[in-house]
């Protein structure tokens, strides 16, 4: 391990990793740098230190030293300066032949990684939030949603607890949207690094479809710039989550590994929406999670067979719509840190969304309107559900953009809206006397 076992959270949240000021303090073996600088050179041709400093992301001090050994063992020539340049490095033969092996072997380029060891401690130490949630801020972080503060109260301990929480309602009752929010009640950002090496291969961490960076930390202050100051990342997996999604994916062009997802949410939240409709068993997604739940500990698997043992330190979420009936593994329950079910909304809670829907999108609403869309679910005997609403208020607005007009609800309009969003898919029908070619045509809704 490098300088970061003796970092102290404080210390980590003012001023960041610290930067390595000797080899050994990389946290990687000389190999391994020698092997990467030599890459970095070759897919420059010609460079100089600091261009291919800045592009591992190490000191420059440092990677003078890792270019001097390698023109030692005669890989790169250096061509020294004139005036105030730098010194050139040129690959030669041997070096050429060198990154030929190596690329079969390893191919990735980029921000040198962090060892596993030292990405694994600044996990823990980066896992819960220097501030807890409070009431106050899960409400903030739900304003938009109406929501009963009996589930604002087990997304809070939820959160606090940074255990689990397992969502159940039917379809458009806003399980999705009580996930997608959930992060808004984290607090702080975190440190991760761009990849991390392990037993001589290298997983990427880094993603830019799961990880925001945190703009004004990019360029701040003397740090190691293997690490990259982030949002506490949001990682959703739908109905397309498999097993292999969730182990390390091995890139036979790049020759290197993709963190599966639960690496990639660590400090954060993963999301396994439509909990139970994945192509995988159940049963077997059962299993996958059940131990790392409860040691926050998680085993993956390099080509070799060999298995490395990694932080689980997330808070997991999973939203499933299937029917209360359907059989849930109690094994697997009892890890479950928190249980809540989205019941449909009240009359009061409906017309509410509906009115905050209409605000947003600029719609005259009036109570004669209000009362006749109400009368038409008591008709229907329909139960009211979150996402309705917004759906309805919708093709209310589509409808007046047709016409050309501003968006106002009536009962025509809601009638109209109704009949599209619940109502059967009008068939056409063909007269067995119609003509090959017909010369008008008549739609029904």
């Amino acid at each position: 391990m490098g300088p970061l076992n003796f970092l102290t959270r404080t210390e980590l949240e003012k001023y960041g990793p610290p930067t390595p000021e000797e080899l050994e303090g990389v946290g990687l073996s000389l190999p391994l740098l020698r092997d990467l600088a030599l890459k970095q050179l070759a897919a420059l041709h010609t460079s100089t230190a600091q261009r291919v400093a800045d592009e591992l992301r190490l000191p420059c001090a440092l990677i003078d030293e890792l270019l001097y050994q390698l023109y030692q063992e005669e890989l790169i020539e250096m061509r020294l300066p004139s005036g105030n340049n730098e010194s050139q490095y040129v690959m030669r033969k041997p070096g050429w032949k060198r990154v030929t092996q190596l690329r079969a072997n390893n191919g990735y380029l980029g921000p040198a990684p962090v060892s596993l060891a030292d990405y694994s401690y600044m996990i823990k130490l980066q896992a819960t939030p220097s501030r807890p949630a409070t009431l106050e801020t899960v409400k903030n972080a739900y304003k938009d949603l109406v929501l009963p503060d009996s589930l604002l109260y087990t997304i809070g301990c939820a959160i606090n607890s940074r255990s689990s929480l397992f969502l159940s309602g039917l379809p458009g009752m806003g399980k999705t949207a009580v996930s997608e929010r959930i992060n808004g009640s984290l607090f702080g950002s975190i440190w991760i690094p761009y990849a991390v090496a392990v037993e001589g291969v290298i997983i990427r961490i880094f993603d830019e479809d799961c990880h925001r960076p945190i703009r004004e930390k990019l360029d701040t202050g003397e740090r190691d710039h293997r690490w990259i100051a982030i949002e506490r990342p949001l990682v959703i997996a739908g109905a397309e989550l498999s097993l292999g999604h969730t182990d390390l994916a091995w890139s036979e062009s790049g020759r290197f590994y993709e963190a599966p997802v639960q690496l990639k949410a660590n400090c954060g939240t993963l999301v396994i929406d439509d909990f139970g409709r994945q192509r995988s068993q159940t049963r077997e997604l059962f299993n996958r999670w059940i131990m790392p739940l409860e040691r926050k500990l998680d085993y993956l698997t390099l080509r070799s067979g060999k298995k490395i043992e990694v932080p689980f330190e997330e808070l997991v979420l999973f939203a499933t719509n299937l029917e209360e009936d359907w059989p849930i593994d109690e094994a697997f329950l009892r890890r479950m840190g928190y249980r809540a079910h989205l019941e449909p909304p009240t009359t009061e809670a409906y017309v509410e969304i509906f009115n905050r829907v209409a605000r947003e999108r600029k719609m005259k609403v009036n109570q004669t309107s209000l009362h006749h869309l109400l009368k038409k679910y008591a008709s229907e005997k329909r139960s009211f559900r979150s996402c309705e609403p917004r759906d309805l208020a919708n093709r209310v607005v589509d409808i007046c953009s047709f016409r050309g007009c501003i968006p106002e609800l009536t009962p025509e309009l809601i009638d109209l809206a109704w009949n599209n969003y619940f109502g059967k898919i009008s068939r056409l029908s063909v007269r067995s006397d119609a003509a090959p070619i017909a010369e008008s045509a008549t739609a029904t809704s």
